[in-house]
């Protein structure tokens, strides 16, 4: 008899509280929920239980760094007519002879192994977007690494790209990068002469790393690299570096601020160790401003950015300039606002 009365009062209960039963929306699904049997009951209410899907945690910062790293693998599989709009809508000067583009993170400038759209399958329908159906596609006239964002420069024509190349080449372009480095560099400000060479590091797979040497023979493969830098912030470990590499080996500002100056860039996971390729390793009040877990580190993008260059104009010989600047990405001001570094002006030397 108690039981049957127990019985009574959770029947009762439910019934003076309709709104609480499970998936109640209705007299309607009152009865489909009626027909379900115990087992397909206990279903749904798994169901609606179930845990975020792995990879998206419930943490809105954690949720952002994981969906940032799936869409940089979904720009490279987008329609180049979809990519040659946003790089459109990024354009950051032109005139008669270049157009200057803001080069989205994640996006590879050639195509490769693996490499489904580049910037470079794309420039000719960028050319007919901005001067017609019969315009001459664009040439690339220097390169970037995919994961470094900031201003590129197009040339019009061929007779344009060739001479731009040659400023780069001479070291006439002034380039100016900005980087969030974990560790403080020790001067702040001074200049790194480190030739840099390629060599193999041992993994699940064949591996190249540009690591540093201190004295090389002219005949070896190390190319001369030199970058100055200078600290403009520092706080929770990190610090915010200007750098001015007068040299434009591959990767050798990443290999410089990692090997040079104990300072890796923050998200630069294949030179955070010397000999092994492993997740960056990040002090843990970095990841507590930043919101994260150690696990979680392996997904934060690679906060090197090309915020100005400076050319010379056209073939005159006066001393006329033109100055390209160009804003972060939204991630990177998001990461000095979260570690509580302060954001520079653009546009000064």
């Amino acid at each position: 008899m108690a039981a049957q009365r127990g019985a009574a009062r959770c029947v009762s209960r439910w019934a003076a509280r309709p709104s609480e039963r499970p998936f109640s929306r209705g007299s309607g699904a009152a009865a489909a929920a009626a027909s379900l049997t115990a087992e397909q009951l206990a279903e749904k209410i798994r169901a609606q239980r179930k845990p975020p899907l792995e990879g998206f945690p419930e943490d809105p910062i954690r949720r952002r760094v994981r969906e940032f790293a799936q869409l940089t693998q979904q720009l490279q599989r987008v329609h180049p007519n979809v990519l040659a709009k946003a790089l459109k809508r990024g354009i950051l000067y032109q005139n008669k002879e270049i157009v200057v583009i803001n080069k989205p993170y994640g996006l590879p400038v050639h195509g490769g192994p693996g490499v489904k759209t580049a910037i470079s399958d794309v420039l000719p329908i960028l050319a007919k977007m901005l001067d017609g159906m019969k315009a001459e596609p664009l040439h690339l006239c220097h390169r970037l690494d995919k994961e470094t964002t900031g201003v590129m420069v197009l040339a019009r024509d061929q007779d344009t790209a060739h001479r731009i190349q040659e400023l780069f080449r001479l070291r006439q372009v002034e380039k100016k990068y900005w980087a969030i480095c974990i560790g403080m560099p020790k001067p702040p400000e001074g200049l790194v002469d480190i030739p840099i060479v390629e060599k193999e590091v041992e993994s699940h797979q064949p591996h190249y790393k540009d690591g540093k040497m201190i004295r090389v023979r002219r005949q070896s493969d190390a190319h001369m690299a030199v970058t100055r830098y200078k600290v403009l912030s520092s706080a929770n470990s990190c610090c915010l570096l200007e750098l001015h590499p007068t040299t434009g080996v591959k990767h050798q500002l990443r290999v410089h601020l990692a090997y040079g100056l104990n300072c890796p860039i923050l998200g630069d996971h294949k030179y955070s160790h010397w000999s092994k390729l492993a997740p960056q390793k990040l002090p843990q009040n970095t990841l507590k401003r930043l919101g994260l877990e150690q696990v979680k580190a392996r997904h934060i993008p690679l906060h090197l950015h090309a915020c100005q260059l400076t050319l010379p104009e056209g073939d005159s010989n006066e001393e006329k300039k033109i100055c390209l600047v160009c804003k972060p990405s939204l991630f990177f001001i998001r990461s000095l606002q979260r570690l509580k570094l302060e954001f520079p002006e653009l546009g000064k030397k």
